[in-house]
């Protein structure tokens, strides 16, 4: 009985009123294809999968669409790194994508990729990069990102084709994608391997800019060029003598670096060493500068804050949002005398998520008078809360005369309704140059209208988080350096570079002198 149950029910799971998935793929062979590739894609069987393909093609009762192409190239293209597939994986791939475009089926990012990575393994990077500029000129809602650049690029790096890779990189820069260690490593190992100096100074600055820690393969490269005779060669282009240049640049870039080009003669001498927890160099004792994002940078992000806020402004139809940014603008040039800005509403319902907890003021307070008692010049902080939320705390009579002191003398702002918190401390803080005291993570979209390298460095030199631990408060401080290439002069020299591992403290110091 129990055989013939089993039967029974084996029988009614495949009838045709409660039909299994596999019965169902089986019925369309097109479904039932791509099902077995993607089990090949999953398993990196690239052989099945090219027998799969075969007998599509052979069989000619399957009509081969976009996902099947997509899913071969993709399989194609993720065996050449195996030695033992990678001729297979490059000649069949080529002949998959013939196939696909003699079809006049359309191809996305994905599959272009996978394409110029199998060009790229061919030693190819001309169609690579071919391909990936044609994709680009018809345009679509698919677009090129860095990993379809990459594959040209790094090829031509590879073969120390220099002047071809500078040219994926500015149409890179044209479609607004911005290159990652990976690229600026191999762009300045070509650099540097083809004597071009001016370049190999430029892709120093890239790193420091977008990456700061490097790993090691990019420190060899680095620490290549250093020990190299054409490094020893290069010398001051006359700005060398010019300190106040210097300094001024050095400035604007933030600190850390001037970024006008090679300064002093004669050859590198390079030390590996570790630096002291508060930023001091073991080997030559000076102290790593706290770098902060320079002054185009910043002013670009101030204004994206503006144009942000306006655009909001812009589509509010309530009567009580007649109040423009423009105001806090005008408010904060008579009042912008500012070393902090606080940002109210995170400190005050810090951990208040319990039963009967609300808004912490004796928390708030706590944060304001130790930065003003940690102010140099006994300066108070600026808080930015809420409109609402000071009504609420002026209607509590315990809390009454702290706020309208606050108000009083400059040191609470009221965030109208209908706007963001947010822009107000940000822009405040952007502004000024000023710390800010928030635990926010900033993950929000507005905090993506610079890209991701400049908001990271700027939260490293401008934010303040805090905890309380049993009511104690604890500010934790920007660190007291900058974890970033570093140029430090000792006028006229030496000149002191310093670059760091991702992995920790530890550095190359290149010291050049003449």
């Amino acid at each position: 009985m129990a055989a013939n149950g089993q039967r029974r029910s084996r029988q009614d799971d495949e009838s045709p009123s409660n039909p299994n998935k596999k019965r169902k793929a089986n019925k369309n062979p097109e479904k039932n294809l791509l099902f077995n590739l993607n089990s090949c894609s999953k398993s990196k069987d690239l052989s099945a999968a090219l027998a799969l393909y075969d007998a599509a093609v052979a069989s000619n009762e399957v009509r081969l669409n976009q996902q099947h192409f997509q899913t071969l190239l993709y399989l194609c293209s993720a065996s050449i790194s195996d030695p033992c597939l990678q001729t297979l994986a490059v000649e069949r791939g080529y002949q998959i994508f013939d196939r696909m475009v003699t079809s006049g089926l359309t191809f996305n990012e994905a599959t272009v990729t996978s394409v110029a990575r199998l060009a790229s393994a061919k030693g190819d990077g001309d169609y690579a990069f071919e391909i990936v500029k044609d994709f680009a000129s018809v345009g679509g809602t698919s677009i090129p990102r860095l990993r379809t650049y990459a594959p040209a690029l790094l090829c031509f790096c590879e073969r120390l084709e220099a002047e071809k890779g500078y040219e994926v990189e500015e149409h890179m820069e044209a479609a607004g994608i911005a290159l990652e260690e990976a690229e600026i490593s191999a762009l300045l190992k070509a650099s540097a391997a083809t004597s071009r100096e001016n370049k190999v100074y430029r892709y120093l600055h890239k790193l420091r800019e977008s990456v700061g820690c490097v790993c090691e393969e990019t420190s060899k490269v680095i620490e290549d060029w250093f020990c190299g005779e054409k490094a020893g060669e290069v010398s001051s282009d006359g700005i060398g003598s010019d300190v106040e240049m210097l300094r001024e640049a050095v400035l604007r870039n933030g600190g850390g670096w001037h970024g006008r080009g090679w300064v002093g003669e004669g050859k590198w001498i390079v030390k590996k060493d570790n630096v002291s927890s508060t930023g001091r160099c073991l080997s030559c004792n000076e102290q790593l500068a706290c770098v902060d994002t320079n002054e185009v940078e910043t002013q670009k992000f101030v204004d994206s804050l503006v144009a942000l806020a306006m655009e909001r402004k812009a589509k509010m139809i309530s009567s009580e949002t007649k109040v423009d940014f423009s105001e806090f603008q005008d408010w904060l040039e008579k009042h912008g005398d500012y070393e902090a800005i606080v940002d109210g509403a995170n400190i005050g319902l810090y951990q208040q998520n319990f039963a009967d907890g609300g808004f912490s003021l004796s928390q708030l307070e706590g944060v304001v008078n130790e930065l003003y008692h940690k102010s140099g010049d006994k300066k108070w902080p600026l808080i930015l809360l809420h409109k609402k939320r000071v009504r609420t705390l002026l209607e509590n009579p315990t809390h009454r005369n702290l706020v309208d002191e606050w108000i009083n003398n400059g040191v609470l702002y009221a965030t109208p309704p209908g706007f963001n918190d947010d822009w107000y401390w940000l822009y405040a803080a952007a502004k000024l140059k000023c710390l800010l005291v928030t635990n926010d993570e900033m993950r929000d979209h507005i905090f993506e209208l610079l890209s991701n390298s400049f908001f990271q460095k700027w939260k490293e030199r401008h934010q303040v988080r805090y905890t309380f631990t049993k009511g104690n408060l604890k500010l934790e401080m920007p660190p007291p350096f900058s974890v970033v290439i570093q140029v430090h002069h000792l006028i006229p020299i030496p000149i002191h570079v310093f670059f760091f591992f991702l992995s920790g403290f530890k550095k190359w110091s290149f010291l050049n002198k003449s």
